[in-house]
């Protein structure tokens, strides 16, 4: 029997997104199943990478290592933004307006849009322009940026709940697309894209940025929230989180410790240079299989890795025919063993250092050789080879009882940390039980309450239907009443003269004409 791949039956598919316009212009999303399952359905727009650009020369704050590569245009951003293009294939060009920050350059609206306008000039791929998540700053910028790259389509971020209505109408105003940015939760990111539709913003003008975490500083929190949110979009048919996800990596990497550490301060870690590279590329891997639709990177060697690690998905093949990192910056020779520790020979059973298991056989075959020379002129022996041989046992002995201290010192010492460390485990495992526990609990109980509100509100109102049918039966019950009683007073009428008005005297006919002449005469 012919082995069959179990295959995830898929009810909702991504959305598409644009961004950019004209010849130019890239599509994102359109898929019908997780991640490069291509035996399961359709990935019509393979993930997208876009490389960084400052507004302003970072040399000073970046590492060498990604200094390097754009050292001869890392002081104009069009001009930088043209060499990702034409040099590193970047799919799209990722402007981080960091001059813009209140905290730091504070740069005016004018100044960024006049910068961004620049950049875009230069391109014929999509730009996105990212902001500094100062919501008023942001606002202020993106705004002025969108109504000066009207119709461009421009991507605006991040644009979170406290300035998704005046980014949003502007995005919506100029036609541009908005990057909804969240903190890493599922929940919020749906909010946020419900806030933006109820503004007029379209799904497809949307793309999720979920906030990614870097290597070894939240990388599986986010990866498990994307996760999240494309199995929520793909099983559970959750039309506001169908829509594709970008991820912000490259900012997030370089800005880590690890990523900068020269080899004097760091020789045990590697070289600075791959090191680098490699957590880029790895986190970008990682965000590709959680299904981000979108990487931004910054080192050209993350992007060509990258991108390789994408077609090899896509067209087949091996990783290891993959080119090897190609270095730009010399090579420091680092001596490992010399910053290595002494090894422990120490066997653990007898406490005795294994060297001296070793030695002391060669001792006894060597000792009976002079020995026999010496006893000929001299029978006895002398005082002082005595003290020579009994010395070094003792001191043997006592180097072995302190080594054998201290190795039980030591091991007293790690059973202690380790009984702390399991005790630290325990109490944060307990603590994290009883916060879910509570949280379980607050959630059973506001169920309950809005469950008892609902139910309230649902008898209220059939008591409130019941006594409104019951008004109008007795209503139309004294209608009756009244109708049937006015057609008896009108049968006992028939036939009699039925006075016309209330007066005592009824005035004849020619009497009323005679009245109402004499009105009109007084009249006149």
């Amino acid at each position: 029997m012919a082995f069959e791949i179990p295959k995830q039956l898929y009810s909702g598919k991504i959305g598409e997104t644009t961004l950019g316009s004209g010849s130019g212009a890239v599509s994102l999303g359109g898929e019908t199943s997780y991640p490069f399952h291509f035996f399961e359905g359709d990935m019509p727009h393979p993930s997208k990478i876009g490389m960084e650009v400052w507004d302003y020369d970072p040399s000073e704050e970046w590492p060498a290592a990604v200094v390097e590569p754009f050292k001869d245009v890392i002081s104009s951003p069009d001009a930088w933004a043209k060499k990702c293009v034409d040099e590193y294939g970047a799919d799209m060009i990722v402007l981080q307006l960091k001059s813009t920050d209140p905290n730091g350059m504070d740069r005016s609206a004018d100044e960024a849009a006049k910068v961004t306008k620049k950049v875009l000039d230069a391109l014929d791929v999509p730009l996105i322009v990212w902001g500094t998540a100062n919501n008023e700053k942001d606002e202020e910028v993106l705004k002025r940026i969108s109504e000066t790259c009207e119709g461009k389509n421009l991507a605006l971020a991040p644009v979170e709940e406290g300035n998704h209505k005046g980014v949003g109408a502007s995005a919506l105003g100029y036609k541009h697309t908005v990057v909804a940015s969240t903190p890493i939760d599922v929940n919020l990111a749906k909010q946020l894209n419900v806030l933006l539709e109820n503004l007029g913003v379209k799904s497809a003008n949307i793309l999720i940025d979920p906030t990614t975490g870097g290597l070894g500083y939240g990388l599986e929190y986010s990866y498990s929230v994307m996760e999240r949110i494309r199995m929520a979009a793909l099983t559970q048919e959750d039309d506001k989180l169908q829509i594709p996800m970008i991820s912000n990596i490259g900012n997030e990497i370089w800005k880590c410790k690890e990523a900068g550490q020269p080899i004097d301060e760091a020789p045990t870690l590697g070289d600075p240079e791959r090191r680098g590279i490699l957590m880029e590329t790895v986190a970008a891997v990682s965000y590709l299989l959680a299904g981000a639709d979108v990487l931004i990177l910054r080192h050209p060697e993350s992007v060509r890795l990258t991108r390789s690690f994408i077609d090899v998905m896509i067209n087949g093949g091996m990783a290891t025919d993959m080119a090897e990192i190609s270095k730009r910056l010399e090579t420091k020779e680092v001596d490992l063993i010399s910053l290595s520790p002494e090894p422990d020979l120490t066997i653990a059973e007898e406490g005795v250092p294994l060297k001296e298991k070793v030695a002391k056989p060669e001792k006894k075959e060597a000792a009976p050789k002079p020995k026999k020379k010496e006893e000929k002129p001299k029978p006895v022996p002398k005082p002082e080879e005595k003290v020579v041989e009994l010395k070094p046992k003792v001191e043997e002995k006592a180097e072995a009882e302190a080594e054998e201290k201290a190795r039980v010192e030591a091991e007293e010492k790690a059973k202690a940390e380790a009984e702390a460390e399991e005790k630290a485990r325990a109490e944060a495992e307990a603590e994290e039980k009883a916060r879910v526990e509570a949280e379980e609990k607050a959630k059973a109980e506001a169920e309950a309450e809005e469950k008892a509100r609902a139910e309230g509100e649902a008898e209220a109102k059939a008591e409130a239907k019941a006594k409104e049918k019951d008004d109008l039966q007795a209503l139309r019950y004294q209608r009756a009443l009244e109708r049937e009683k006015l057609e008896a007073e009108r049968k006992q009428l028939e036939g009699k003269d039925i006075p016309k008005t209330p007066a005592a005297d009824q005035l004849s006919l020619v009497d009323r004409l005679i009245q109402n002449l004499d009105r009109i005469h007084r009249r006149v």
